[in-house]
């Protein structure tokens, strides 16, 4: 009911859970959180204390608090280095779980991170909070519409599907920007990658499907409900997708789910690879998150059921998210911004930077119908007749899909596309509940003031609310192809941001509108926000940093003493060739072709440098620095040293080739 704990209840619990992990061989107990890393952490502590008179340890209290270091996590100047003291506290909405490593079991309770004078310091308390917010707006809406009977919350419920790479762990270790970056830096592009479009949901091969069984048996056993496993678009990548939780728990069991994949992998030779763009000119990965509201009696509240047209509490619902989308899509699209994300957006099957919803036809109609006046009719589904006796006649849906879109209306959900796959999913939902809350709130304030006006008549009401709605904020409505130039004109022409990267992206956070929107609905204080802004914006300038002084390492001691040696026997062939008194002007012209191709690498080597080099303590300078001379000059640097790859002899590069990282299985 989203009540508090009754800290009498607290030791009776701790007991039990003690008691049943234990049983199963746990010997240390942990607070499992997710600071501003990205990441989860841990501290474990003993259940059992002493030697000789051991005894085990584990009461009320510790279950329900912690006491972790706050100053030793980004915080964003919430903290300083001498200010330590930090609390986790027990999220009960989440279900405990137990850890198995080698022969260590660990029982994990998860929590969220504060600081000592309260600010939110990780993914999971926004999240929650925002979920209230929520909540408290929708029960709004459903009291108007006298459908709250028995319902005591909304929730937001997620399906959040995993995209990922696998590759040989031996070649993984043979790449030093793998290693440090978990993307490629370099790599010249093979002659066969995607273009047959015959690895998406073909046979999946024996070494991989043993490891995605032992992952689905590792997240079953700590409840996390896998649902799909296939094959992805791109040659070495795969999918795993899960059946619908309230937003809270899908996303800490994303977090599990991505442990597990770096986890297993190394028992069967592999490495899992999660980042948005491993690899140039194939498909990135991403994270599309399916998001709903459900009352806690069970009923989704964007399923639009038959005779759609005739369902106002359905058409509010969605109208309110319309409305969402168009006023913040700003905040939704930096929410998903990232030095990773920024490879990915816009190409290969990922959606642009422009956010926009998909509606498809069925909605789309009814949406014409609400603006024009009274909606008559639900465009209805018909069969298909597949042409052969013994094929059964398939129920052809309303409306098709749309995968270009980073926000389309898939059934009974919102799919948003532009999650990127190495992101915590925590931090995008908090966003889209909070901006979704206030849109609800808008529209049941003004829904009271229409039905108070039309003296009872609500569908009148609602129907003017829902028509302006519509009128205001359609512009963020596409059902066509996202990649398309004329889309990117036509969005231009309508007014919606273009944000191209996370420079561009990240400063909404910092903007009175967003100030106000999440101070309003207690999501985030001003600190708490900024904190969220300057975090995010210096992790895109050190993780850039280190993609930059990676390149310029692997570029200087791996790729020119390979081109190096294959220049001096191009040079000794000509040589010999000379000396023999037979013609090579051909051999020449390669020689001194390679020599100057050489000496760009070596120019875009110091160039690289020397850009990298500059600091500005401002991060948000810093970023637009790097965006303008870093990020161009490792570009170039790629470029010539992918050219350099397609001629330097096969035994002397010095690195796996991309043929080798995508095909070796």
């Amino acid at each position: 009911r989203g009540a508090r704990l009754d800290p009498e209840v607290a030791d009776v619990v701790a007991a039990a859970m003690k008691e049943w992990a234990m049983e199963r061989g746990a010997t240390h107990y942990t607070h499992w959180f997710q600071p501003l890393t990205g990441l989860t952490a841990e501290k474990h502590d003993a259940f059992s204390v002493g030697e000789e008179t051991a005894f085990s340890d584990f009461s009320g209290s510790a279950l329900v608090q912690g006491e972790p270091d706050a100053s030793s996590f980004p915080s964003g100047g919430l903290r300083a280095t001498f200010e330590a003291r930090g609390y986790t506290a027990w999220d009960v909405t989440s279900p405990a779980f137990l850890v198995r490593s080698g022969n260590t079991v660990t029982l994990c309770i998860p929590t969220v991170f504060v600081s000592w004078t309260g600010e939110a310091l990780d993914k999971k308390t926004p999240l929650l909070r925002s979920v209230d917010a929520l909540s408290t707006q929708a029960l709004r809406i459903l009291k108007i519409f006298g459908t709250n009977q028995n319902v005591e919350r909304v929730l937001t419920t997620v399906g959040v599907e995993q995209e990922y790479f696998l590759i040989d762990r031996n070649l993984y270790f043979a790449r030093p920007d793998l290693l440090t970056c978990d993307r490629t830096l370099f790599g010249a592009r093979p002659p066969k990658g995607q273009q047959l479009e015959d690895h998406y949901f073909g046979s999946i091969p024996p070494r991989v499907l043993a490891f995605m069984s032992e992952v689905e048996q590792e997240m079953y056993r700590v409840g996390v409900p896998l649902k799909t496993r296939h094959n992805e678009v791109a040659p070495g990548q795969y999918e795993f997708a899960p059946i619908f939780e309230n937003s809270n728990v899908a996303c800490d069991h994303q977090m599990l789910l991505m442990e597990s994949l770096k986890r297993v992998a190394p028992k069967y030779g592999l490495q899992a690879i999660l980042h948005e763009k491993p690899f140039a000119g194939i498909n990135g990965s991403g994270k599309h998150n399916n998001w709903s509201m459900s009352t806690d009696t069970g009923v989704n509240l964007l399923d639009p059921r038959d005779e759609t047209h005739t369902n106002m509490q359905f058409l509010t619902f969605l109208c309110s998210v319309i409305r969402a989308v168009d006023l913040h899509a700003d905040l939704l699209r930096a929410s998903i911004a990232s030095a990773s994300n920024d490879h990915r957006l816009g190409a290969n099957e990922a959606p642009p930077a422009i956010i926009s919803i998909f509606l498809g036809d069925m909605l789309s109609d009814l949406i014409d119908q609400l603006e024009a006046g009274t909606p008559k009719r639900t465009l209805k589904r018909n069969d298909l007749d597949l042409g052969s006796h013994t094929l059964p006649q398939l129920p052809r849906h309303a409306g098709d899909r749309n995968r270009t879109s980073p926000f389309a209306f898939t059934g009974n959900k919102f799919e948003f596309r532009a999650v990127g796959s190495s992101q915590s999913s925590a931090w995008p939902n908090t966003i889209l509940n909070t901006i979704v809350a206030e849109s609800l709130d808008f529209v049941a304030t003004e829904l009271e003031k229409a039905v108070g006006k039309s003296k009872g008549d609500l569908q009148n009401a609602v129907r003017a609310v829902l028509k302006g709605i519509v009128k205001d904020h359609k512009r963020i409505i596409f059902n066509g192809d996202n990649y398309s130039q004329e889309w990117h004109a036509e969005a231009a022409k309508r007014g919606l941001p273009n944000m191209r990267d996370s420079v561009e992206a990240l400063p909404a956070l910092k903007t009175k509108k967003a100030t106000d929107l999440f101070k309003k609905y207690k999501v985030l204080s001003k600190p708490e926000l900024e904190s969220r802004a300057h975090i995010f914006l210096e992790k895109f300038n050190k993780q850039v940093s280190i993609e930059a002084e990676t390149m310029t390492s692997m570029a200087r001691t791996m790729i020119i003493p390979a081109a190096m040696q294959h220049q001096s026997r191009l040079a000794e062939a000509v040589s010999a060739t000379e000396s023999a008194g037979v013609d090579c002007s051909g051999q020449r012209s390669d020689l001194e072709a390679f020599v100057e191709l050489t000496d760009k690498v070596r120019a875009a080597i110091t160039t690289l440098e020397t850009e990298a080099g500059h600091e500005d303590a401002d991060v948000l300078a810093h970023a637009k620095h790097i965006k303008a001379k870093v990020r161009p000059a490792m570009g170039e640097l790629r470029s010539v040293a992918d050219e350099l790859e397609m001629f330097i002899s096969a035994d002397l590069w010095p690195m796996p080739t991309y043929r080798e990282l995508f095909f070796i299985k």
